[in-house]
């Protein structure tokens, strides 16, 4: 074991003893230490060495389980301060030793010394000269060494020293306490705060028996959130080591056996505490993990107060390697190209609460499944009536939660994947369907793992795996941390309340049902809906939220390719660019929410109307994209001018749907020019309210005494029957009733719900908006809707001027124009339409001056200068009064004029 050195003599003198040395690994007691060599592709071989001419005390030994009526035997007096000594002045140190005596049962007794040769420090002698030990009885002083123990114990006694003190020395007898009644308690009483405490026993790399000071507990802990390959216990008694068991349990000792450690307790396991032990040189979980000596468990690495992350980092560093356990490791991902791990993709598709299609950059489509997640399922057989089909996002408690989790969260946004493993495919058998090969991954946006959002919402559970399968999420601590915080917090599938039903009509097809619907959409105006499937360019299914009903709608005024159909016997194929366009509608609608306008169904009770996404009219992007060509039928709707500038401009780009389009040669006719006339007929309005961009709303005059009579009218209702507060469930573009800060009821619309305690509203009879708590609306009675008397507050802007994009000089124009007109009447002429509102000029009523031209001349404002012939005159004006404007240096002008040079550093365009 260790290396030897023979000491020369006389061929007559009496035989030296050899010189050995070793490591101590162990010391037994005050009188026997075990000896171990250097270790050479293995643990090293050992041998227990006991110190010749002196004896020590016993320590304290534990009744054996096989005899139950042994009694534990405690320590002799000044036994443990003897191992004490020992054990901090030789573990883990270099000693040279010598055998002097062997007996027939293999014991061996000699002299050990400090150091690498017998000039060390004599061991026997310091224990003797401490009190710690006495020579053995009938010693004779024979020789050297003897007469030197005689004369150390000599010193001692006179010194007083150890057991030669006074008293009898049970002050050195240790308590020792075997077991712990309730060990829950006792780990939760230290508070996570390091004990101190002496490694006795290595069982294997990840378990040791530790003394816990200052009270003396003698428990096993087990390492928090790791397992050592361990040695099994065979029917005979033997232990037969699992693959580099001893390597692991020989890398623990060698660190750890005996040393002065601080120990974590952080949990309990049956009657074995679990912790984590920290030594001035390192952490010992996380140094087994690296050199690959153990891996990570998930019963017990929830509990390591040190981040569980940094546990999968160490394990992750040893697996990348092919350390000792991970010789033959294989990553999941392995046969992937780095640029097929890691990317950016944009979602076009929520399937269910945990797959999602994404668009990468390349153009594919790829169907990524959320890593180690498992959906909200049935649970039992009985729950559902098996003559009723079943619909898994309506039926399955939780699902279509699940799902618009996700869908608001995800569609149309960018997210970074990172994937986790390929779960292959896998055939059908008698209980589980077959799938086909899935790419499991960890899915971000804004740093926000989406699985982990889930889970913690309660929406859906984690999946348990077997130890050595490594097929998981790359965040797996993390799933498992939220689904504990979620069953703690009964959230979604963990909640003990009744579980959220989905009543969901389908009228798909329905001809019937579709006709009792359809006054009642047509009504309806702009109705808020998400697109739940994309059959072809122009058919889609479409969830009404409000209605909670399914439907299938036709895009109106255009006529779209049409695409490949499966009729009995055959296969019709698709008309040129319909994948395209359901592509294009696909990407622009699928999930997405959109507004409806439902003008009539067809004979198979599908609707017919527009959609319109982000405020675009889907019908007008088909055909400006060359994708469809305008129906005659949208000759009578508002959208037809729309559309067929769309179809022209597409027609000159000669693509897709008009690639081989000819243009119709056109007689040449000579034009007779009308020289159009600015019309000026001006009409009585009143000024109810001015925006911060300038705009503005007005009653109509002529109608003020209807409105009138109608609030008079509606305010008596609501007095004979109130509302009942709170009970208006406010959504977005329904019409209501709204009290405003006068105590009065008006008529209102809804424009944004941010929480019961937040409504925006719009009042369409005067024009302003407000911030409400729905305990303050209600809903609008019948008798008083627009049907009756339509909105009376119409939106306007001032025409021929430019409004300041500078926020003050902004401001500086609203405030005049707010001081001037508002609540007064005033005369008003539609000068030009516009996409947002109509242009005009307004009067004062009784001088007839130009509030437009008045904002001019004070510089408050800039001229809009328009090329119309008939705008000519009033142009000239304008301009006139801003060239004054600006000789006076008035407002906007005062530092002269800024145009010319820095008009977008001061917010204007020329």
């Amino acid at each position: 074991m260790a290396s030897s050195a023979q000491s020369g003599g006389s061929s007559g003198g009496p035989a030296v003893p050899t010189v050995q040395r070793g490591i101590v690994k162990m010391v037994l007691s005050g009188c026997a230490i075990i000896v171990r060599g250097q270790p050479r592709g293995g643990p090293p071989p050992e041998r227990q060495i006991n110190l010749s001419n002196i004896r020590a005390g016993n320590l304290a030994r534990r009744a054996a389980a096989t005899q139950p009526d042994a009694k534990d035997t405690p320590d002799e007096p000044w036994a443990f301060p003897a191992r004490e000594f020992l054990r901090k002045k030789l573990i883990g140190k270099e000693v040279c030793f010598t055998i002097e005596n062997r007996t027939p049962q293999g014991r061996e007794y000699g002299m050990i010394y400090l150091g690498k040769d017998t000039n060390g420090e004599n061991i026997a002698e310091s224990l003797v000269a401490e009190g710690l030990a006495t020579r053995r009885e009938g010693m004779r002083a024979n020789n050297p060494e003897q007469n030197r123990l005689s004369e150390c114990e000599e010193q001692a006694k006179a010194a007083k020293k150890g057991m030669w003190s006074e008293g009898n020395g049970s002050h050195t007898i240790r308590d020792l306490k075997y077991t712990i009644e309730n060990p829950r308690h006792f780990v939760d009483s230290h508070h996570q705060k390091p004990v101190n405490a002496i490694i006795e026993h290595v069982r294997d790399g990840s378990v040791v028996r530790a003394l816990l000071l200052p009270d003396y507990y003698l428990v096993t802990v087990m390492l928090s959130g790791i397992k050592c390959p361990t040695f099994r216990r065979e029917a005979d008694g033997s232990e037969t080591p699992e693959p580099f068991a001893a390597e692991a349990k020989f890398f623990t000792e060698s660190r750890l056996l005996q040393r002065d450690v601080q120990i974590i307790l952080e949990s309990c396991h049956n009657q074995n505490i679990l912790g984590t032990i920290l030594h001035p040189n390192g952490n010992i979980t996380e140094l087994l993990l690296k050199e690959g000596f153990a891996r990570c468990v998930d019963w017990s690495i929830a509990v390591y107060t040190r981040g569980a992350e940094k546990l999968r980092a160490a394990e992750r560093f040893a697996k990348e390697r092919r350390l000792r356990i991970w010789r033959d490791y294989v990553a999941p991902t392995a046969n992937l190209d780095q640029k097929d791990k890691q990317f950016v993709a944009k979602v076009m598709q929520v399937l269910n609460a945990d797959a999602i299609v994404v668009k990468l950059n390349s153009g594919d489509y790829k169907t990524i499944h959320l890593s180690s997640i498992r959906p909200p399922r049935l649970e039992g057989e009985n729950t559902q009536d098996k003559n009723k089909k079943l619909r898994p996002l309506y039926d399955i408690p939780y699902m279509f939660e699940a799902r618009e989790f996700l869908r608001k969260k995800l569609i149309g946004k960018k997210v970074n994947v990172t994937v986790d493993y390929i779960r292959p495919a896998s055939p059908a058998t008698e209980t589980v369907p077959a799938f086909s090969e899935r790419t499991c991954a960890t899915v971000t946006i804004g740093g926000i793992n989406i699985a982990e959002a889930l889970v913690s919402k309660g929406l859906a559970t984690v999946i348990r795996y077997r130890q050595d399968d490594d097929q998981r999420s790359s965040h797996y601590d993390e799933l498992l941390a939220a689904e504990a915080r979620a069953i703690k917090n009964g959230k979604g599938l963990h909640s003990k309340k009744e579980v959220p039903i989905h009543r969901v009509a389908d009228i798909s097809g329905d001809t019937q049902k579709a006709k009792q619907f359809l006054p009642f959409l047509q009504r309806a105006g702009r109705s808020e809906a998400v697109v739940e499937y994309v059959f072809s360019g122009s058919r889609l299914k479409l969830y009404l939220p409000k209605e909670t009903c399914l439907i299938t709608f036709l895009l109106a005024g255009i006529e779209c390719p049409r695409g490949a159909r499966n009729l009995p016997g055959l296969v019709q194929e698709g008309e040129p660019f319909s994948e395209e366009a359901m592509l294009f509608t696909k990407e622009l609608v699928l999930q997405r929410e959109v507004e409806v306008e439902v003008e009539s169904m067809d004979k198979a009770g599908n609707f017919i109307g527009w959609l319109h996404i982000d405020g675009a009219n889907l019908s007008v992007l088909l055909v400006e994209h060359a994708l469809s060509k305008v129906h005659f039928t949208a000759e009578r709707s508002s959208y037809y001018k729309s559309l067929l500038s769309a179809e022209e401009a597409a027609k000159q780009k000669k693509e897709k749907v008009w690639a081989h389009y000819e243009e119709q040669p056109v007689e040449e006719v000579m034009p007779v020019l009308e020289e159009k006339e600015r019309s000026a007929s001006y009409k009585p309005v009143f000024v109810t309210e001015i925006t911060d961009d300038l705009h503005f709303y007005v009653q109509d005059v002529e109608t003020g005494t209807q409105l009138e009579k109608l609030m008079e009218n509606m305010r008596n209702d609501i007095t004979s029957h109130p509302p009942v507060e709170g009970s208006y469930a406010p959504r977005r573009g329904e019409f209501c009733i709204a009290k405003f800060v006068d105590g009065e009821w008006y008529r209102a619309r809804v424009e944004k719900v941010e929480s019961p305690a937040k409504v925006h509203v719009f009042y369409i009879d005067y024009g302003n908006r407000e911030i409400l708590p729905s305990t303050r609306l209600g809903t609008l009675p019948p008798a008083f809707s627009t049907r009756v008397l339509p909105a009376q507050a119409t939106e306007y802007a001032f025409a021929f001027i430019q409004v300041p994009q500078d926020d003050d000089a902004r401001t500086d124009a609203v405030d005049s124009v707010v001081r001037d007109i508002q609540n007064t009447q005033c005369l008003l002429n539609v000068e030009h339409l516009s996409a947002s509102c109509p242009h005009v000029t307004l009067q004062f009523a009784d001088s007839k001056g130009d509030v437009g031209l008045g904002l001019v001349k004070e510089g408050l404002v800039m001229v809009e200068v328009r090329k119309e012939k008939q705008f000519q005159k009033v142009i000239t004006e304008y301009l006139n009064a801003q060239e004054s404007a600006k000789s006076a240096r008035l407002n906007l002008w005062r530092y002269g004029d800024f145009r010319a040079d820095d008009a977008d550093e001061f917010g204007y365009s020329r």
